[in-house]
């Protein structure tokens, strides 16, 4: 009797294992190039599908080469999202999608340009459109879910109602942050950034960007007493948590000199769900728009709706918006 129990339970185990495998499979496999880009993906979409990244936390994206087992993966991937395709690693992609190595749908910024996407100016460097760090735009990142979604739609039609509604669910969330956040910024605010990425945690806001500590990846860093006067004329100064220390230290130089707050935001960080990093960068920002001292590190897990809940009574402090979070 129990030897024919255990056969039965091997029989039923051989039986499981190959469909939890087929399902496995039948997810589509969505590739990105960086860690935030894959955050993005796995909030819109969740266990829906299979979400990898390339280029690995703490890496300059700027320098990193593909490696064998990559290009392999990439063979492999139902569709590869790009910052854009500014990156030599996405550059790489496009050769390898134009020689038939890569068959799977690949995004770029065409892709995203249909859905919304929009670069911003770097008036401190020649107007020219920034590349860096589009993805903390809340409406870059609603473009570059809704072209992953439409791609899903395509590689895999039988789900298409499960896309569209996850991402549906998924913006709706960010428009609600959006929406709350917008109304406790006043108006005219304006700040000196460490890096152009930092443009776009901000400018969403309504905080304009009018200088940069590193103007470009290819550009020196300008001396803090150079940048002072357009520090004291600004309302606060943003640089990057996961920013190399020099440039760090540089921007609390020009904080402390200029006596103007100073604010951290996480530009690339981890594959975290997109709008956690939106919550906890704009309530770094609203913490120093309200004299708050800067947070040095990252917020993670519970405490990122402590952070909610300290930026709101922000907003409360400052007068603005207490309708809207009346109506939440």
């Amino acid at each position: 009797m129990r030897k024919a129990a255990l056969l039965a339970l091997i029989v039923l185990i051989a039986l499981l294992i190959p469909q939890n495998a087929s399902a496995e499979q039948t997810r589509p496999l969505v590739v990105t190039t960086i860690a935030p880009l894959a955050g993005i993906v796995k909030d819109a979409f969740g266990n829906s599908v299979q979400v990898v990244y390339l280029i690995p936390a703490g890496v300059d994206p700027h320098d990193y080469q593909l490696t064998a087992e990559q290009i392999n993966l990439l063979s492999r991937a139902d569709i590869i999202v790009t910052t854009g395709g500014h990156l030599p690693v996405e550059k790489k992609i496009a050769e390898l999608q134009a020689e038939g190595t890569i068959k799977g749908k690949t995004l770029f910024l065409d892709d995203y340009k249909r859905e919304g996407f929009r670069y911003l100016p770097e008036r401190w460097y020649h107007d020219k459109d920034n590349p860096h760090g589009v993805w903390l735009d809340p409406t870059n990142a609603l473009a570059i879910a809704r072209a992953t979604e439409r791609a899903l739609e395509e590689v895999d039609p039988g789900n298409a109602d499960v896309y569209l509604r996850d991402y549906n669910d998924f913006q709706a969330r960010v428009n609600a942050i959006v929406g709350a956040y917008r109304a406790l910024v006043k108006g005219n605010e304006t700040a000196v950034i460490q890096m152009p990425p930092d443009q776009y945690a901000i400018e969403w806001l309504g905080i304009k960007a009018i200088a940069a500590i590193k103007p470009e990846e290819e550009v020196p860093a300008i001396g803090v007493d150079e940048l002072l006067p357009e520090a004291e004329n600004s309302s606060l100064i943003v640089y990057g948590v996961d920013s190399p220390d020099q440039l760090k230290k540089a921007a609390f130089e020009l904080a402390e000199k200029s006596g103007k707050p100073i604010a951290g935001v996480t530009v690339f960080g981890t594959d975290e769900p997109y709008t956690e990093l939106l919550i906890r960068n704009t309530a770094a920002l609203l913490n120093a728009l309200s004299g708050g001292a800067p947070v040095e590190k990252p917020v993670q897990g519970p405490d990122v709706g402590t952070y909610v809940l300290v930026s709101l009574l922000v907003g409360i402090v400052l007068g603005t918006a207490v309708g809207v979070i009346l109506k939440k």
